[in-house]
């Protein structure tokens, strides 16, 4: 079979306008929980593209960790790629994929480093191997080999202990959406597409895309 044959049929369920809520922060909640029940395997992984100053754009998997009204959160290195680019254009966009329920959810909008608090907060509760790491590398720079990541590593290990202190150059980001888009998979390619666009009045108006 040739990757032009490869091909699935999308039936497992249907999205219209009355199936769901006023606000996609909800909607995603709900989502999200199903994901969970499903017992998919990450489903908190997305995609998180960014585009650099020179309009290059770039495409990586990350993990959510806070989704609320306020927006959608991650945390990485400031100076690694995306990093430089959010800081170059402050604009991005994510993508959910959930192939076992047939779903996506296609999020863009603005993004601003949480708080110095946030970011503390978070780093505090992460496990001591990810908080030595996150000080050891230097994400996005070229390393001459393995042996001298792992050499930076057990430095950071020796000086830092069972105790360190969250470094400048990493925190959490939030991008708070003006669209997001429901994607359910329907039988003949005629997915069902459902548009949350922001207002310029702050509310939320849902319209139906096609597929």
């Amino acid at each position: 079979m040739t990757i032009s044959h490869l091909r699935k049929e999308y039936k497992l369920a249907t999205l219209a306008e009355q199936d769901v809520t006023a606000d996609p922060f909800s909607q995603f909640s709900i989502w999200f929980d199903e994901a969970l029940k499903a017992e998919l395997p990450e489903p908190n992984t997305m995609t998180l593209s960014t585009v650099s100053a020179e309009g290059r754009p770039s495409s990586r998997i990350v993990l959510i960790k806070n989704a609320d009204e306020k927006g959608f959160s991650w945390f990485t290195n400031y100076n690694s790629r995306k990093g430089l680019d959010l800081a170059a254009q402050p604009y991005a966009s994510l993508l959910f994929y959930w192939i076992e329920l047939e779903r996506q959810v296609r999020i863009e909008g603005r993004v601003e480093k949480v708080s110095a608090e946030e970011s503390d907060a978070y780093f505090a509760v992460r496990p001591l191997g990810s908080r030595l790491g996150a000080i050891a590398s230097q994400q996005s720079q070229p390393i001459a080999d393995r042996a001298a990541l792992e050499q930076q590593y057990a430095r950071v290990e020796q000086s830092e202990g069972e105790h360190p202190v969250r470094p400048a150059h990493w925190g959490g980001y939030r991008l708070i959406p003006d669209e997001v888009e429901f994607w359910q998979g329907r039988p003949s390619r005629l997915h069902d597409r459902l548009l949350y666009s922001k207002t310029e009045k702050g509310e939320w108006h849902i319209k139906r895309l096609q597929p």
